[in-house]
């Protein structure tokens, strides 16, 4: 019975992302897609990704700007198209158009959204927006399309390490903060997100026809301010037909609510705001981090253990073959939208084809390496001990995935289970400053006797 579930896996997929793709009419009720996680799983992304995000923007520390934005989009949440999760409103001091929601609430507003709007209500409708893409679960309906082939083991409850839900969408090749897949949405989302958003905001008293126009007016301006938004929210096209086809189908309403009344202030109070230490574009483009500080934490498995940096990502379990040690800065998004490592170390064991010595194990592995990466080249070779055993230091250089060259510094030792390997990889031109950890780690091997 299980290996007939897991053979009619991908024809179940292949139905659910089908039903998903049916035409819908203005009015109708919009159901969410195709999506393998739960709404709870939705919401523990969303709280760990917006812990991320914080880090990574300049958050506005006016209070009374936050609370301007924040009663806005919780007058919107309140509505029974938002699905009651837990949102939260949060303006970044940022001068680009744009808005981006995580799975299961939180909400990121930029402050160009506020000094590009008319009025309220154009502010509002992008709230609205960005609410229906919760709502609707588009991030995580993205990364479960992304995954389709990996679902069924996901499905299954497959290990995925100590790294939480952004780990577990890390090992399954899916990028991570503000390059993420999740923030990356089709067409069709879009038209779903305007159309929920339209009624969302109709039903808070503000007239849904504004959002459509505000989005038409940066269509029309184009420029630097607004490329952001059109990036990650692909015009669908004829966006003021759509919503007033939604508007037609809504009941009729005598009139709408004009805002709080403080519009103009705000918008006057944003343009007082001092200069972002750092904008999201700098943050999605951002290099690899500094060498870690602070206390370090114990890897245990079944052959071994050592010592990494407490603030690292555990991406692996006690039983896995390969297990990725890094800051979540260290894995970076690739353009196809997949993830590689630019910071940390991957530790495993390797068999070779036939039983070798240290040696000709190393070579063989190094020779699957250049298969994997072609631009991969060795290097120097020493000879070192680690933990009583012997063992080859190897430096390859490869390409970064920061841009320019890295150096992969690659361990092995023979062991009975076969040739364990740890790679440890960084920047070519930082690799000095940044490999303290590395020693730390290679230090602190204990195998398991």
């Amino acid at each position: 019975m299980k290996k007939l579930t897991t053979r009619l896996a991908p024809l179940v997929l292949a139905l659910a992302l089908a039903a998903g793709c049916a035409v819908r009419k203005p009015g109708q009720p919009i159901q969410p897609g195709f999506n393998v996680y739960s709404k709870q799983q939705d919401i523990e992304l969303g709280r760990e990704a917006a812990q991320q995000v914080r880090q990574q923007v300049s958050i506005v520390q006016d209070q009374q700007l936050q609370s301007y934005v924040s009663r806005i989009g919780q007058k919107l949440a309140q509505q029974p198209q938002a699905d009651g999760y837990p949102y939260s409103f949060t303006l970044i001091n940022d001068p680009a158009i744009n808005a981006f929601a995580l799975p299961g609430g939180p909400i990121f507003i930029n402050t160009g959204i506020i000094a590009g709007a008319d009025n309220e209500t154009q502010a509002a409708g992008v709230l609205a927006h960005e609410i229906g893409h919760v709502a609707l679960r588009h991030g995580t309906n993205q990364a479960s399309k992304a995954t389709i082939l990996q679902i069924p083991a996901v499905l299954a409850g497959a290990a995925v390490g100590d790294g939480g839900m952004l780990g577990q969408l890390a090992q399954l090749g899916i990028g991570i903060g503000l390059n993420s897949v999740l923030l990356k949405y089709s067409r069709d989302a879009e038209t779903q997100a305007d159309a929920l958003g339209s009624r969302i905001l109709a039903e808070a008293g503000y007239n849904p026809i504004e959002m459509a126009r505000f989005f038409e007016k940066l269509q029309e301006q184009g420029g630097s301010r607004s490329v952001q938004f059109f990036a990650s929210h692909p015009d669908p096209g004829n966006r003021v037909k759509t919503v007033e086809a939604e508007i037609q189908a809504m009941p009729q309403r005598p009139s709408y609510d004009a805002g709080t009344g403080q519009f103009d202030r705000m918008k006057a109070e944003v343009a007082r705001l001092p200069k972002p230490s750092k904008t999201v574009e700098q943050a999605q483009s951002s290099g690899p981090p500094t060498a870690p500080t602070g206390d370090y934490r114990n890897l245990e498995s079944d052959r071994l253990t050592l010592a990494y940096p407490g603030a690292w990502q555990n991406f692996g379990d006690r039983t896995s073959n390969v297990v990725t040690l890094a800051p979540r800065e260290g894995l970076v998004q690739t353009r196809s939208g997949g993830v590689a490592l630019g910071y940390g170390a991957v530790l495993g064991y390797f068999k070779p084809q036939k039983p070798t010595d240290l040696n000709g194990a190393t070579r063989e592995l190094i020779g699957q390496l250049q298969q994997a990466n072609p631009g991969a080249r060795a290097g120097q070779q020493t000879r070192i001990r680690v933990d009583g055993n012997d063992a080859l230091l190897t430096q390859l250089t490869a390409e970064s995935p920061y841009g320019g060259a890295e150096v992969d510094q690659l361990l092995t030792v023979a062991r009975p289970e076969g040739l364990f390997y740890l790679v440890c990889v960084a920047p070519q031109d930082q690799f000095q400053q940044l490999s303290p950890p590395f020693d730390r780690i290679r230090q602190s091997i204990q195998f398991r006797r």
